[in-house]
């Protein structure tokens, strides 16, 4: 079999990042496949494999638009000029064969930030040549003939892209990230008191995890207004330059002595084992990684209706699915799980439902995928 030449393309490649981990996770698992495996980037953070091929991509910019059409225009000539037999683009470049939608569908983003803004801001965010450039880009991208195929990692995402651009169906392949369940596991009683202890988090209380940086969109202002009402406590991982409005607003609350900000974590393994939950009301997310590693913990869910993640949740079952912006929705849900997730059946069932999303199983997808588009 002929080596497969394919390119991916990232253009601030971040550990921690989501595209990144379903990058770094399915190169990995595609790394033992006849395929020579390449990188277009504007920057790489941490070591690269050695028979990773990167190619570093970095045209000087202005400002957030110079950033991404520069980075748009450079990648393309690098991917034409090497002639690569798939390019795969995380960014809305017009011109590759695979787009992966990982940040779903911009205008959808922004209308769903809207709920949070008045009127006149409102208009002002949909009239900022930064947004309309990058709705322009992605429209580009989509209806660029050189596209095969989509991939997103939700069918949420699928259907907005339908019903937003037209893309045919079939063009459109929903492949779940991967979550690596032998890192990512429960804690016994033991464990979770030896881990709240060493954190210094309360021993006793029913712990909630909330898990992301960009505190507006993960919806932590909605988290906080959940949780001020209960005897709960909240464990806010991640960090915002606005961080100190939201322990502002918990203080406003009554339950600032409850929620604990502990900033980025580089090992968010046992901050999910101390916990009871994961708390993630997000405005709008295709399907962040932080679900699935919260579940493979035993950590049932509750999420939002504009959250792809949504898909894993039966509610009642393994977590709850509520609207964003409903707190007394949201607050029933907090209340309705068990004190202790620990050996609980909503535990058992969020761990199981994640156990077949493997790196093989995203490898085998990815192939097929990769398969296709060459025949």
């Amino acid at each position: 079999m002929k080596t497969v030449r394919l390119a991916i393309v990232r253009q601030k490649y971040r550990p921690d990042g989501g595209a990144e981990r379903f990058i770094s996770r399915a190169l990995e698992a595609l790394d033992q496949q006849a395929l020579e495996l390449n990188v277009i980037t504007r920057e790489w953070q941490g070591v690269p494999q050695p028979n990773w091929h990167l190619h570093i991509c970095d045209p000087k910019k202005w400002g957030r638009i110079s950033r991404e059409s520069g980075f748009a225009e450079a990648a393309r000539a690098l991917w034409q000029r090497e002639q690569f037999d798939i390019v795969q683009s995380h960014e809305r470049i017009a011109g590759c064969d695979i787009y992966r939608a990982g940040d779903g569908v911009h205008q959808r983003w922004l209308e769903q930030r809207c709920r949070l803004l008045p009127a006149w801001r409102q208009k002002l965010l949909f009239a900022s040549r930064y947004h309309r450039y990058v709705m322009n880009a992605e429209r580009e991208m989509y209806q660029a003939a050189p596209l095969k195929a989509v991939i997103c990692n939700a069918q949420m995402v699928k259907q907005e892209i339908i019903d937003r651009f037209g893309v045919a169906a079939e063009k459109i392949h929903v492949i779940y990230n991967a979550i690596n369940t032998a890192h990512f596991q429960p804690a016994d009683a033991t464990l979770r008191a030896q881990l709240r202890q060493r954190l210094s988090l309360p021993l006793d209380a029913c712990l909630l995890i909330y898990v992301g940086s960009g505190f507006e969109r993960k919806g932590l202002a909605a988290a906080i207004r959940a949780v001020a009402g209960t005897n709960r406590h909240l464990l806010v991982v991640g960090k915002d330059k606005a961080q100190r409005h939201y322990q502002d607003l918990a203080r406003t609350l009554g339950c600032g002595e409850r929620i604990h900000f502990v900033g980025v974590q580089a090992d968010t393994l046992p901050w999910y084992q101390a916990a009871d939950g994961l708390l993630l009301p997000t405005l709008y997310d295709p399907f962040p990684n932080v679900i699935l590693e919260a579940m493979a913990c035993g950590l049932p869910v509750i999420t939002s209706t504009t959250c792809g993640g949504a898909e894993f949740i039966q509610s009642g079952v393994n977590g709850y699915v509520c609207d964003a912006l409903d707190i007394y929705a949201l607050r029933d849900a907090v209340m309705t799980l068990p004190e202790q997730a620990t050996d609980s059946p909503e535990s058992q069932a969020a761990r199981q439902r994640v156990m077949g999303s493997t790196p093989q199983h995203l490898s085998a997808q990815l192939m097929a995928l990769y398969q296709h588009i060459l025949d």
